[in-house]
């Protein structure tokens, strides 16, 4: 997410937003993208300044690409309306608000110069679920009104596949499995995607159990037991499926079921 923001320089590779490779701009050229890059970051308690009104934090961005005056008051109590708030709230601070609430004026500034892209780096985890339901639920109506995409960082298997297309299961920097959402969702192919799968919580005790009774059976270790392997897979420590091969050579990604997948092994993950 840094890397796509601008804010970490990417050791390799590129990022391209709207066909334009962005990697290598300066500041100055950067600039002149905001607003086809906006970011919603997790915590909503501290993403936004308290000292500042809500038409305050919301008119800023509008400020950076010439917005100013009437029009720019006009565009942020209509940005947030359309997170479902009163426009009024503009004359409003941060604290008067709940955790949903600050989550969703967050959202409108993200949205309020009409961006091309939105990273939302963990948008709903330091939330309650039912809030979580909620802010979900506008996000998705959001990006079908306004034709937005989303790069959409979380850890939960289940968010994610609500909300995405397709995903890329990430482990150490490395890339796991990759294809379309409900393909990784209902039927993965890496052993670190069925650990995340079994992981994710489900609303029935007794399937909850269950769960954890198949993860523990499976014997998948725990992050950080040992180190990875500097020239195999980086999720050798942890899997019950390793063998030798994998130790020694880092699996390609490679085209499995409709998921791209990067393990040696993928044939013998069971199905969740």
């Amino acid at each position: 997410g840094k890397a796509v923001l601008g804010l970490q320089r990417p050791t390799a590779g590129t990022v391209e937003v709207a066909g334009q490779d962005v990697t290598g701009m300066s500041l100055r050229q950067r600039s002149r993208q905001v607003a086809d890059l906006r970011v919603v970051f997790q915590d909503p308690y501290s993403s936004l300044n308290p000292a500042r009104t809500i038409g305050q934090t919301l008119v800023e961005p509008l400020r950076l690409m010439g917005v100013t005056g009437t029009e720019a008051l006009a565009r942020a109590r209509s940005g947030l309306e359309s997170v479902g708030l009163p426009g009024e709230a503009v004359d409003r601070r941060p604290a008067q608000f709940s955790g949903g609430q600050r989550q969703r004026i967050a959202i409108a500034r993200a949205l309020v110069c009409d961006p091309k892209v939105v990273v939302l780096d963990e948008p709903v985890s330091a939330l309650d679920l039912s809030t979580q339901a909620q802010v979900l639920n506008l996000l998705a109506d959001l990006r079908d009104q306004r034709g937005l995409s989303f790069l959409f960082i979380a850890h939960d298997l289940g968010v994610v596949r609500f909300l995405s297309q397709r995903t890329v299961v990430l482990y150490r920097g490395q890339v796991m499995e990759t294809g379309p959402a409900e393909q990784v969702a209902q039927r993965p192919r890496h052993p670190y995607t069925l650990a995340l799968t079994a992981a994710a919580p489900v609303p029935r005790p007794a399937e909850q159990a269950a769960r954890r009774a198949a993860r523990e059976a499976a014997g998948f270790g725990t992050a950080g037991a040992a180190s990875p392997s500097a020239t195999g897979c980086p999720f050798v420590p942890r899997c019950p499926f390793s063998t030798d091969v994998c130790v020694a050579q880092r699996p390609p990604l490679r085209l499995l079921d409709g998921s791209l997948t990067a393990c040696h092994h993928a044939e013998r993950v069971p199905r969740p």
